[in-house]
């Protein structure tokens, strides 16, 4: 078996384990359209729709896609859902499949990241590892407090969203975010040209002079699939579910979210901000790779960016020698 049937049928799997927890229910022919993504891959599975001049047509389940809900229902969030990540830093080797996935489900140029990949290290003496950090969709979000005209809000599920239609630029949430979490569009990229309808769940397509972020892909919850970051992570680092119901999976393995944290000492970043974050990290102890994986092999511009880490410096050293 080949590694693209390899990853079909890991995806396969993925999604089957996350609609048993999600419980998407039966999705309405008519809140079904074609996707235009070009990456979709088929999946062999037929499913029959029924077109406008009332044909029924089979079309591989792949390329079909969720219709985005109305802007009232992206701003009320998923009833009954209250959702939370899981961030195993024991596991991650820097692979960048889910800044990659992200990119591509969101589509952002290079250089524009919802999820980013640091090179941790508090000194000299201790050891590097890597850590992916995406928008923590806080229960206290100073971002939201900020805004001045309700671009950016908080929902019942817990998912803290931007409307770039009522977004005016003015980059306050930006800084009142202690995680520097959102991005800002200076300018109109080819990337952002989509003929998707905008929707806030889907932050597609971009518009020049507004702020976007990570979403936690809830138009992918509401068809019971994880985050592009979950679902594409190799190593399985993140996981994603709901907190209410006390369970999280990265589409391979499910946990009792209390159960995960508690055993593995779960915390959250910077949580004495009193922010209230919605991811959780798993400390990076017992790691399965040598960070080295995740440097060796990566782009110069991404390299230049962990220049300041003690790790880098010693390694650029050793090489001088």
């Amino acid at each position: 078996m080949n590694e693209d049937q390899n990853q079909d049928n890991n995806s396969r799997r993925r999604f089957l384990k996350l609609g048993l927890l999600a419980g998407a229910g039966t999705v309405a022919t008519g809140a079904i359209i074609a996707t235009s993504n070009s990456q979709a891959h088929e999946s062999g599975e037929k499913i029959k729709v029924l077109t406008t001049n009332g044909e029924v047509m089979e079309v591989d389940k792949n390329y079909l896609s969720m219709a985005p809900v109305g802007i009232k229902e992206s701003h009320e969030g998923i009833p009954g859902r209250k959702f939370v990540m899981v961030i195993d830093l024991a596991k991650c080797k820097n692979a960048r499949k889910c800044v990659e996935e992200c990119q591509k489900g969101h589509n952002l140029p290079k250089g524009q990241e919802f999820m980013k990949v640091y090179l941790m290290q508090d000194s000299e003496k201790t050891a590097p590892y890597w850590f992916p950090k995406p928008c923590y969709h806080c229960d206290n979000p100073q971002c939201v407090s900020v805004c001045p005209v309700g671009a950016t809000y908080k929902r019942t599920d817990g998912i803290v969203l931007i409307d770039n239609e009522r977004c005016i630029g003015c980059k306050f949430c930006m800084t009142g975010c202690p995680y520097s979490t959102r991005i800002f569009a200076w300018n109109h990229e080819e990337a952002f040209e989509s003929d998707q309808v905008y929707s806030p769940e889907k932050s597609v397509p971009g518009v020049e002079g507004t702020v976007s972020k990570c979403d936690f892909c809830p138009d992918l919850a509401r068809e019971g699939k994880l985050p592009y970051c979950a679902s594409a992570c190799p190593m399985g680092v993140i996981y994603f579910g709901d907190i209410d119901e006390d369970v999280v999976t990265n589409g391979v393995e499910t946990y009792k979210f209390s159960e995960l944290i508690r055993d593995r000492s779960g915390y959250q970043y910077l949580e004495n901000l009193g922010t209230r974050p919605n991811v959780y990290y798993l400390p990076p102890v017992d790691r399965q790779f040598p960070v080295e994986r995740g440097y060796d092999g990566l782009e110069d511009d991404i390299k230049a960016r962990y220049d300041e880490t003690p790790f880098v410096q010693k390694l650029k050293h050793e090489e001088e020698k």
